[in-house]
């Protein structure tokens, strides 16, 4: 079942989306905004009821400074400064509970898990609301006030990772030159973002990254999430092109483009949520050194622990 161009095409794919001609100001402003507030950083231990992994329950400041949760799994016994990576989470799940995130604290790493600011009701739970208001919107988050950059729900999301990375680099036990970001659909999409804003990521691990391609996507799929976007256009006829002005300053492409540090995707080929177009959109114009793992006969879970296990052998590759 073919869903989108051969693979001999999907490797040359270059996206026709244009970007906003003042996207680096955009960002640069809200950023130096963002950046005068204090992290405000709370740690406190958890009792996850383990016996091989710590854990922290972390709380910080986040966009507009709304208190925003995340967890700290550690190796017990771990000694010197770990590598660290920072796991970004797909759309609708939260950061649940530690017992459901043991991998890379199992394989020796610090592992950091953001919570998805009024998320976390989907296939995994949550714990940080979205005080923001909204103007109409399909349930969901990708139409959240679509209608203005300012206002749109990725801005709080987006400034959320970026400075999570921040909050990693800070703490005891964490190796901030080797800060690996990550994350499966959106949170793969997160980790293209967050590898665009800063300098200071030594790798990026975006599996079938969400948020990519906005317009070669909503013309790809009717899957949701994507599909919360097609049908609010269905509705607001006349805002189209308003709507696509917003999530141009939001599309993973062009924060694949400024990112430098070493990336690792994964696409699968059957994927119908995020279309193989719109994962080598962001691939081909990554602007760091790159590869690429194909999943030829998978749909969204793509590699699923496969990719996983490639997230740790390319994090025991920093040095």
């Amino acid at each position: 079942m073919q869903v989108d161009l051969p693979l001999e095409q999907l490797e040359r794919y270059r996206y026709d989306g244009a970007e906003p001609a003042d996207f680096d100001d955009f960002w640069r402003a809200t950023l130096a905004r963002e950046d005068e507030r204090p992290l405000a950083v709370t740690v406190r231990p958890y009792d996850a009821e383990l016996e091989t992994v710590d854990v922290l329950d972390l709380e910080f400041a986040g966009y507009g400074g709304a208190r925003v949760k995340g967890w700290a799994l550690l190796p017990r016994g771990r000694s010197g400064p770990l590598p660290a990576v920072v796991e970004y989470l797909g759309y609708g799940g939260g950061r649940g509970l530690p017992l459901e995130s043991l991998t890379y604290a199992s394989a020796g790493f610090a592992h950091f898990i953001l919570d998805t600011r009024g998320q976390g009701s989907t296939w995994r739970t949550g714990d940080t609301p979205d005080p923001a208001g909204s103007a109409p919107a399909i349930p969901g988050h990708l139409s959240r006030d679509v209608l203005s950059r300012d206002d749109y729900y990725y801005r709080r999301l987006y400034v959320d990772a970026y400075r999570f990375a921040d909050v990693v680099k800070g703490l005891a036990d964490v190796d901030p030159g080797r800060l690996t970001v990550t994350g499966r659909s959106q949170g793969g999409g997160l980790s293209l973002v967050v590898a665009g804003l800063r300098d200071d990521i030594a790798l990026a691990v975006p599996h079938v990254p969400f948020l990519c391609a906005f317009r070669r996507a909503l013309r790809m799929t009717a899957e949701s999430p994507y599909g919360e976007l097609t049908r609010w256009m269905a509705v607001h006829r006349t805002k189209v092109a308003e709507a696509f002005g917003t999530l141009a300053y939001f599309d993973g492409v062009f924060f694949a483009r400024r990112a430098r540090c070493r990336a690792s995707f994964s696409v699968a080929l059957r994927d119908l949520v995020c279309p193989p177009s719109t994962v080598y959109a962001a691939y081909n114009d990554y602007g760091g050194p790159k590869e690429m793992t194909v999943w030829e006969f998978n749909g969204h879970e793509a590699g699923g622990p496969y990719d996983q296990l490639r997230t740790i052998r390319a994090v025991r590759t920093l040095t």
